[in-house]
């Protein structure tokens, strides 16, 4: 089997996903050409596991303190561009493209009549998952950004719909607790000054920020850090909470090591508002819409949660794929969620570890 594996890069959470799939894959002995759009190709970083990826321009979100410019989104991605890169997407000798959100090989593989997987976050709103934030505009993008003829979205919570556990790389063999004093730090599409403000007026506590513009600063209480997976991923696992936007990717991460999340979406941006708003349900995190010391404060007195241990998703995904997905997305969600394990009070197990209803058969 030959696969075209489309990921938008705009946001990390994708890539991440990406790289969980990525030996999956190779063990299953599927050859994969990898595409990336969205980003310069300068940006992205911890590539090694996709051998002779390549980039197109794609679509890039324009961001401005925290908010989506829709307005500066539209200038800075011509249609005629876009629509360009399609039509020169050659997929012959592909049996499948996976797409994670990724426009180009998707709408390629509308034209030349080659499947399209969907394999995602942004898959799971079409289903009943919490909305908030939500229009016209914004369905229809969920609904053609990226045409596919199947669909796998991943959330938290099944929702009682074919609804998969997040796609994330397994915690360490022996995670620790965590110092509750160290606190990670991940808001890509704030300003990097305007944050560390913020976080510099709180006392006791030590911040690790990662961000594009480190430069080497460092304060009584903050610790700047170059985008770097794996010192993000030992940053994780040795703090005791984390902020960040509410992109999915963080904060499933955060869930599964059983870190306290405190969340500032992306403003205009239905998916992190959405996620936010899922996150307080769940019991799984705060959710702030500004810089507030008061809230901050209240958070960082929180004891941290129980992890969530989830299944090995990618897994069951390229298992699912090498059968010639013969199994309804349903199916493949029932058995994964009946993997799911977490450590948590009788109220936490009813809203988020509940079986699917096999009603929804």
């Amino acid at each position: 089997m030959r696969i075209l594996y489309g990921v938008q890069a705009t946001g990390n959470g994708h890539i991440t996903r990406a790289r969980t799939m990525a030996p999956e894959l190779r063990r299953a002995g599927v050859e994969v050409d990898w595409l990336f759009t969205g980003r310069d190709p300068a940006r992205l970083f911890g590539m090694e596991c996709f051998p002779g990826f390549r980039t197109l321009p794609g679509v890039t979100l324009k961001t401005d303190h925290g908010h989506l410019r829709y307005g500066k989104t539209l200038l800075r991605n011509p249609l005629a561009r876009l629509w360009r890169d399609i039509r020169q997407l050659d997929l012959r000798g592909y049996d499948l493209v996976i797409t994670d959100f990724e426009p180009v090989s998707a709408w390629a593989a509308r034209r030349q009549g080659v499947p399209a997987v969907g394999v995602g976050h942004q898959y799971a709103f079409r289903y009943p998952v919490p909305m908030a934030g939500d229009n016209l505009g914004n369905r229809l993008v969920l609904q053609y950004f990226t045409p596919v003829v199947q669909a796998l979205g991943v959330h938290w919570h099944h929702y009682d719909s074919p609804v998969l556990p997040p796609l994330i790389e397994p915690p360490p063999d022996e995670p620790t607790p965590g110092d509750p004093q160290r606190i990670l730090v991940y808001m890509p599409f704030e300003d990097t000054s305007e944050v560390l403000a913020w976080l510099q007026r709180v006392e006791g506590y030590r911040f690790e920020v990662f961000c594009a513009d480190a430069r080497g600063y460092s304060s009584a209480n903050c610790t700047l850090h170059s985008y770097d997976r794996e010192a993000f991923r030992e940053a994780l696992y040795r703090c005791g909470g984390v902020i960040g936007n509410a992109g999915f990717g963080l904060a499933s991460e955060s869930i599964q090591a059983g870190r306290k999340l405190l969340v500032k979406p992306l403003g205009g941006q239905m998916e992190q508002v959405s996620n936010a708003y899922a996150l307080e349900q769940l019991g799984y995190g705060t959710a702030i819409s500004q810089f507030d010391n008061r809230t901050l404060l209240r958070w960082l007195h929180k004891p941290s949660r129980p992890p969530v241990r989830y299944p090995n998703v990618a897994a069951g995904i390229v298992e699912w794929l090498v059968d010639g997905r013969r199994t309804a997305p349903l199916g493949l969600a029932l058995d994964l969620w009946g993997d799911v394990h977490a450590s948590v009070s009788k109220t936490q197990r009813s809203a988020v570890a509940s079986p699917i209803s096999k009603a929804v058969l």
